[in-house]
């Protein structure tokens, strides 16, 4: 399968993210969470079971697909990751409604990223951590 077929492309409009994105707006790096794919699909799991309003399920081998509900209005926002056999997650955050998410989706992807680096840092996280962070809005 080509790289462009493991996460649904952004759409046009800014309430997107995805680590395979082309357009370094809608660009995040992918998530190092662990050297396999078994231990990162463990690692995540773990995680996505101590957050508040989040809804997950496991698709085969290598794919969560996340439901994480705003606190406020209750917005809910799909995010999808596929688990490569190194361990690399590729991820994708997308909010459901509006046009706009004012840099939701990013928030939220770096949010786990650092959750995940405070679980169990090593070199091969902490490296990763900063790579390809910028604001939303510019």
């Amino acid at each position: 399968m080509s790289d462009t077929h493991l996460l649904a492309p952004c759409p046009d409009s800014p309430n997107c993210v995805s680590s395979l994105a082309k357009d370094e707006d809608r660009r995040v790096a992918p998530l190092q969470v662990a050297e396999t794919r078994q231990a990162s699909m463990t690692r995540l799991q773990a995680l996505l079971r101590q957050l508040d309003r989040v809804e997950f399920d496991v698709v085969g081998q290598s794919r969560i697909q996340a439901r994480f509900s705003s606190r406020l209005l209750r917005f809910v926002d799909d995010v999808t990751f596929y688990i490569r056999e190194d361990g690399v997650v590729e991820v994708r955050s997308a909010s459901r409604v509006g046009y706009w998410d004012l840099g939701a989706s990013r928030r939220r992807v770096e949010s786990l990223r650092e959750q995940l680096a405070e679980q169990a840092p090593d070199a091969r996280t902490s490296h990763y951590s900063l790579q390809d962070r910028h604001s939303p809005l510019g």
